[in-house]
């Protein structure tokens, strides 16, 4: 259950219009990387974890709830920085205030190549936000489905990849304003990022093992190759050399790739080297984690008549009548 409050989370403020930002901002309302896509990607993300992980629940149901009222921030801005477009487009039984301060054609066309990039901007929602990036490309699910996998240790993961994303957007859109109003509201946005990404990573920390993501583990034939894939001088880094930074293997350096899959037929040969795993040890740790986040997961979501909430509190009987 929802609960609107009137009042934005933050007190966003303009110092005056700027159709052209407006567009740039429509990134953070309708695009891949935007407020909108964050919080139906947390909202889907949540459902799985409501019975096996209430507390993993709750971190993503109320993340997702800020995330819509981000886009309640993202979406006033864009309307105040449209003001007086919807007014003068009303204006339709004479030239509008907007096109008369236009005065000359080069400020006409430059307004006219705008609404081609962003034309729900101009011609369809006369100066309110729409849901599309800034290229005018509607928003679509097709953004979001592959980060609801229905395991938390990917789920996670995914959503600190997002943070990562949108606080990147709001960076390089603070280069593009000079309004300090508008500034301070995409600063307040970009800083929740980085408080979620950290709010993500702890959630995975208390996941443990949470390593390789999944149930399945690594096999060690192949977990700690890597492969010298280009032509030219050898470049080492801890990428490829030294200790694996999760699985503590010795990261092997195979500097000739082709003689190493002819030599081991393929790799189908191919021994474990610099670790103390084996490959019957990784199937019996991935037959007991399977069992037992299987059990877990049972344990919580039995098969049956279910409900979704086991009593209403009676503290929160109050709010029902003003929702």
């Amino acid at each position: 259950m929802f609960y609107h409050v009137k009042e934005l989370q933050f007190n966003a403020r303009v110092s005056g219009p700027d159709p052209a930002f407006a567009t740039l901002l429509l990134e953070q309302f309708g695009g891949a990387n935007g407020e909108l896509a964050a919080a139906l990607r947390y909202f889907g993300q949540a459902f799985g974890a409501k019975k096996a992980f209430p507390d993993k629940y709750d971190l993503l149901m109320d993340i997702a709830t800020e995330e819509f009222s981000h886009l309640e921030i993202v979406g006033a801005t864009i309307q105040m920085l449209l003001q007086g477009v919807n007014g003068d487009l009303k204006n339709a039984a004479q030239e509008s205030e907007i096109m008369q301060l236009l005065d000359g054609k080069a400020k006409k066309e430059e307004l006219i190549h705008k609404a081609i990039v962003a034309p729900e901007l101009f011609v369809q929602t006369a100066g309110g936000p729409a849901y599309t990036n800034s290229q005018g490309v509607p928003w679509t699910a097709a953004y979001i489905n592959g980060d609801v996998q229905g395991d938390l240790t990917s789920d996670l993961r995914s959503d600190m990849g997002a943070e990562t994303r949108a606080k990147l957007v709001y960076e390089y859109l603070l280069q593009f304003t000079n309004d300090p109003y508008v500034k301070e509201t995409l600063n307040f946005l970009m800083t929740r990022e980085v408080a979620h990404f950290q709010m993500f990573e702890a959630a995975l920390d208390t996941l443990q093992p949470n390593f390789p993501p999944g149930i399945l583990q690594a096999d060690p034939r192949y977990s700690n190759l890597y492969f010298n894939m280009s032509n030219g001088s050898e470049i080492r880094g801890p990428w490829n050399k030294g200790e694996s930074s999760q699985l503590g293997e010795e990261w092997q350096y195979i500097e000739d790739p082709i003689r190493k899959v002819i030599e081991t037929n393929g790799l189908l040969d191919c021994e474990p080297a610099g670790t103390v795993r084996t490959v019957k040890g990784t199937d019996e740790v991935s037959f007991g984690l399977s069992r037992e986040r299987s059990e877990e997961i049972n344990a919580a979501v039995p098969i049956g008549e279910q409900q979704w909430n086991d009593a209403y509190p009676e503290k929160d009987a109050g709010k029902a009548g003003n929702v």
